[in-house]
């Protein structure tokens, strides 16, 4: 059930980003100006966006505004594009508003969601602001959270125990000792076998044509290939 309602969140997200951004563009072609709008303007018409959190929207409408933003002010970064189902990012932040985010050592109390056993990487501190769950290709679910804590920096003038490093093609980098790390070179480790199962995997495609199970269940073997090269 709470996977379900992780995935009506990452889709009515991507749902909000497109609808706004598509009458913003059509106001605009008519009107010649920005249009403002909210995603509470659209639970009137569309009624399933009133099951999944209201601050997820709210996100959403926020980060089409910065995309728009940094449009204006830089044209090399691009217009703000259409999410599509296949390819966007399966994620949602939402923000901390009262008790409605709590987390101890076993569970984390999420919006809409309710309580989820977690597997926490580190002990927190500091204020918790806000939360960002997400999806990998191989279906794991990820939960980033963002904590505001007042850091004291501390500076240091020990010049005999600093160390230069320049950077290697090869070897990432060269220190002032003439050290390198020897880089373990995980991708070109896996690279064959790499190759080998995505091989598999294109003969498994059938061009307009419903894909079968065994070409999705060969592309998670991918996925996770690629998933274990970018953990190491």
């Amino acid at each position: 059930e709470q996977a379900v309602i992780f995935q009506k969140t990452f889709g009515c997200c991507r749902f909000i980003w497109n609808m706004m951004l598509s009458d913003k563009i059509d106001y605009y072609n008519k009107e010649k100006k920005m249009l403002k709008c909210t995603p509470a303007q659209y639970k009137k018409k569309y009624d399933f966006l009133r099951e999944v959190d209201s601050l997820a929207l709210a996100n959403v409408q926020l980060n089409l505004q910065s995309a728009f933003q940094k449009f204006f002010k830089e044209k090399k970064v691009g217009f703000p594009h259409f999410h599509s189902k296949k390819k966007t990012r399966k994620s949602y932040t939402t923000n901390k508003v009262g008790n409605n985010i709590d987390i101890n050592d076993r569970y984390i109390k999420l919006p809409k969601v309710g309580i989820v056993r977690i597997k926490k990487h580190r002990e927190p501190y500091g204020v918790l602001k806000s939360v960002t769950v997400s999806q990998t290709s191989t279906g794991k679910y990820f939960v980033s959270i963002l904590f505001e804590y007042e850091n004291q920096v501390q500076e240091k003038n020990d010049t005999a125990k600093s160390v230069g490093l320049d950077f290697s093609m090869k070897e990432l980098y060269v220190d002032s000792s003439g050290n390198e790390p020897s880089y373990p070179h995980f991708y070109r480790k896996k690279e064959r076998r790499l190759a080998r199962e995505q091989r598999k995997l294109s003969k498994m495609y059938r061009k307009g044509q419903l894909q079968s199970n065994r070409y999705y269940r060969q592309k998670i073997k991918v996925n996770k290939l690629h998933e274990k090269i970018a953990n190491q």
